[in-house]
């Protein structure tokens, strides 16, 4: 792999001890864990590290690039299962088998920096950004046929973008005067000819790139699946640990598991006993200074770690 497509995992070392100092020992029969966006693999790598021989590592991923760097990994360690598909399928794992379940979110540097895959503003290639290249549409062909005020509504949404309506309007009039975007420059420069304004350092297409890479995935109604799944696959003193780039992602964890880490009473009827607490908050962690030196796309990063609690029949 080129230097310029080689991925540094984030947390590494967090991640897994989280993984495995917080999960509850279970001797009685061997352990699973899941690593639910495999990436190229760096949490997978040092976690198989930390197992014993008779575990199990479920991989999952969308992207065809990792699968291909999983199944090698598969080749090489007999305890690692790949999936080919996005971590909203968690739930089709046995119910409570799960000791540990790891969800690294975002995109890759492999994947920010090809410039085939239309990720970024910073290399000119097709508007694709589509984590799974074998289905559903690129974002060159979405842009092609939505409404300005659909295409407004996604980038205000996703992006937090405050220009999102000049945007949208700006995208269509391209489309009626010069044709559909299809290149990744051509979108960045229209965005920065109408964001006037933007934070320090950040260019003016990013919050845009963003929203149209998290809508044409389905990237926050996935994360929300799989949360939901994590309840009914993780066994009893099983630990969630979930890495998250952007304050969409994180507001959607940390709401989830504060939900879910207290005793609910029904108002309606207040005899009844509390629906019980389902997960334990184990705290949050974010990149030491001198990670983000080192990693500047770490900066934003904030893990967020919780344990099941008892299963309540």
């Amino acid at each position: 792999m080129s230097e310029r497509l080689r991925h540094t995992t984030v947390l590494l070392h967090e991640a897994v001890n989280a993984l495995v100092e917080a999960a509850v020992a279970c001797t009685a029969r061997p352990s699973q864990w899941v690593d639910a966006t495999f990436g190229r693999g760096g949490h997978s790598r040092a976690l198989l590290a930390r197992l014993p021989a008779d575990a199990t590592l479920v991989v999952f991923d969308k992207d065809l690039q990792a699968i291909e760097v999983a199944q090698a990994l598969a080749a090489e360690d007999g305890r690692v299962q790949v999936r080919h598909e996005g971590f909203a399928h968690l739930g089709s794992l046995p119910a409570h088998s799960v000791d540990g379940l790891l969800m690294d979110l975002g995109v890759s540097s492999p994947q920010i920096d090809d410039a085939e895959r239309g990720f970024s503003f910073r290399f000119d290639g097709p508007l694709d950004m589509r984590m799974d290249v074998t289905r559903g549409q690129t974002v060159a062909q979405w842009l092609a046929q939505a409404e300005a005020d659909e295409i407004a509504r996604v980038i205000r949404d996703y992006g937090e973008e405050r220009f999102a309506g000049s945007v949208a309007r700006a995208i269509v009039a391209h489309r009626q005067s010069k044709g559909p975007l299809t290149r990744t420059a051509e979108l960045a420069n229209l965005v920065a000819g109408v964001v006037r304004s933007r934070e320090a350092g950040q260019h003016p297409a990013t919050r845009t790139f963003q929203a149209l890479r998290i809508f044409i995935n389905g990237e926050l109604d996935e994360l929300q699946q799989a949360l939901e799944a994590a309840l009914t696959v993780l066994r009893p003193g099983g630990v969630l640990v979930v890495i998250s780039f952007h304050s969409l992602e994180d507001r959607i964890v940390k709401r989830f598991i504060e939900q879910h880490s207290r005793q609910v009473f029904d108002r309606k009827a207040p005899f009844a006993p509390p629906r019980p607490m389902l997960l334990e908050a184990l705290g949050r962690t974010k990149p030491s200074a001198q990670e983000v030196q080192d990693n500047p796309r770490a900066r934003s990063a904030i893990m967020r770690v919780a344990r099941r609690t008892e299963v309540v029949a």
